[in-house]
């Protein structure tokens, strides 16, 4: 068994790389590629894409596996071994079902899109970027009859990103927390003025707002021997390793928000990367769960820690002391409430806890729509503008803050979206036991101590790499799959409490 093992590993190791390399193009380009690289880069992406995807399928690949799996069906589910087989064999199926000319022309396709996206964008203008997108959602319908599905074809595609979850599972869902969402938004509507977030919106200058997110980093526990921050259009995280993993961030001056918690949001995946275990590296093991998992810790770090008293009990004299300028005047709870003012927003990545799944709803429907045909691409802005003002009551003013906000459809990330509320709703229902495991952790936030909470997240998530699903996780961790009782309660408690209901 430890030969074939060894030689499965070894198989496995080469594909990883050729995807890591892949990935290395891909962070290059949103982050120091020239503009007019774009279309070369598409190309030599797509032959590593392809690359790595043959050398993942081959048929050696299920041999081993099928010899291994005889030879390990003793071995307990939570045995690294049994997981690697069983993760592996998951995975290598769906991978059989993609023909390696497609996976080429996805990613010359999305290779394309990106920076067409970011020019569409910049100058507001969907017609630019709609044929890029109909080739993707063209693609898109491909890819989910390749793989399969029984009900709906977006199933084959979420299926990708958070493994056993359905459509009809999410909209159920989504239809209970919208109904539990409304009474408390408008209740919240009518007291908004008890908040003042412009005090946030002063002339924060950028090179120290970058410093200030770099300071925050270091204190959650963020390594710099082994990441690094960037900024780009859009924030992200990639990593190529355990050992070499990168943020990127946006900065806005007259908006502090933007950077800081696009900062911590993109470090707390951040951390659940470097916290992936040695042995799992060059494996399907390695890095998080699943993109919902990955998202609990993105979301717990910018929103349960970073828009919490205890963490601006601490931050609050560096803030003031950064910004003596645009800090004056902000007392310690003025600045506690305007991070966390309820204003329905244009774009995602700005808005407040409160109305920020409506978003993620908004981009599920759509998406959806599109898959299935019952919306075309070019009816997507005005589509798009129709389910804003149903969802926030608010329409986009231009394409740039409407249906171009967001680069998920430009890198074919369709299926995707619903993870964001996934992982939103498991951040709280893994915070309430991470303060029961640490009583006295909002007091540790307020001495700038974050090392427990890092601690018990490596413990209790990191160290298990990729082999358990959101919902076996859940259930090991809380004693119950994902539930969204935990999360409603905390909005509701808090919100109530700063908004004085």
């Amino acid at each position: 068994m430890e030969n074939k093992l060894n030689e499965l590993r070894e198989r496995l190791g080469i594909a990883h790389d050729l995807g890591k390399a892949a990935g290395l193009l891909d962070w290059d380009r949103q982050v120091n590629m020239p503009p007019a690289g774009a279309e070369e880069r598409a190309k030599q992406s797509a032959t590593l894409s392809r690359l790595a995807h043959e050398a993942f399928t081959q048929d050696e690949v299920g041999r081993l596996l099928q010899d291994l799996e005889a030879e390990s069906k003793d071995l307990p589910y939570d045995d690294d071994t049994a997981s690697l087989i069983r993760i592996t064999r998951r995975d290598y199926d769906k991978a059989r079902r993609l023909p390696p000319a497609f996976v080429h022309e996805l990613a010359h396709t999305t290779g394309r899109a990106m920076p067409a996206w970011t020019r569409a964008r910049a100058e507001s203008d969907f017609k630019q970027f709609e044929p890029h997108l109909e080739k993707i959602i063209e693609l898109k319908r491909r890819e989910a009859d390749y793989l399969g599905y029984q009900d709906r074809s977006y199933d084959a595609l979420l299926d990708q990103f958070e493994p056993g979850m359905t459509t009809a599972q999410v909209q159920t869902i989504f239809d209970q927390v919208r109904k539990e969402l409304r009474p408390l938004l408008g209740a919240i509507h009518e007291r908004l003025e008890v908040v003042d977030g412009s005090v946030l919106r002063r002339d924060y200058d950028e090179q120290k707002q970058w410093d200030f997110t770099i300071e925050a980093l270091k204190q959650i526990g963020f390594d710099f021997e082994r990441g690094r921050q960037d900024q780009s259009v859009h924030p992200f995280t990639s990593s190529f390793s355990n050992h070499d993993v990168r943020l990127t961030t946006r900065v806005d001056r007259n908006y502090f928000p933007m950077a800081f918690f696009g900062t911590l949001h993109e470090g707390g995946h951040g951390l659940y990367e470097l916290g992936s275990p040695d042995e799992f590296e060059r494996t399907p093991l390695a890095g998080g769960a699943s993109y919902g998992t990955h998202e609990s810790q993105s979301r717990m770090w910018e929103n349960l820690v970073g828009r919490s008293r205890p963490f601006w009990r601490f931050f609050y004299p560096r803030f003031c002391a950064t910004f003596a300028e645009a800090a004056r005047g902000i007392d310690l709870e003025t600045l506690y409430r305007a991070v966390n003012r309820v204003q329905p927003s244009y774009i995602r990545i700005k808005a407040d806890e409160v109305t920020y799944n409506l978003h993620i709803m908004l981009r599920f429907q759509l998406e959806t729509q599109l898959l299935e045909g019952k919306l075309a691409v070019a009816e997507v802005p005005g589509a798009w503008n129709a389910t804003m003002q149903d969802l926030l009551d608010i329409s986009p003013p231009d394409d740039a803050h409407g249906a171009l906000q967001d680069v998920h459809w430009s890198i074919g990330a369709i299926g995707y979206f619903p993870t964001y509320s996934l992982g939103t709703f498991f951040s709280v229902q893994l915070f309430e036991k991470a303060r029961e495991a640490i009583p006295d952790l909002f007091e540790q936030f307020a001495r700038g101590e974050f090392g427990a909470l890092l601690g018990w997240l490596r413990e209790n998530i990191h160290r298990h790499g990729h082999k358990f699903t959101l919902n076996e996780l859940a259930t090991r961790i809380t004693g119950e799959p994902l539930q969204t009782t935990s999360y409603l309660r905390y909005l509701k408690e808090k919100y109530t409490e700063i908004y004085d209901l």
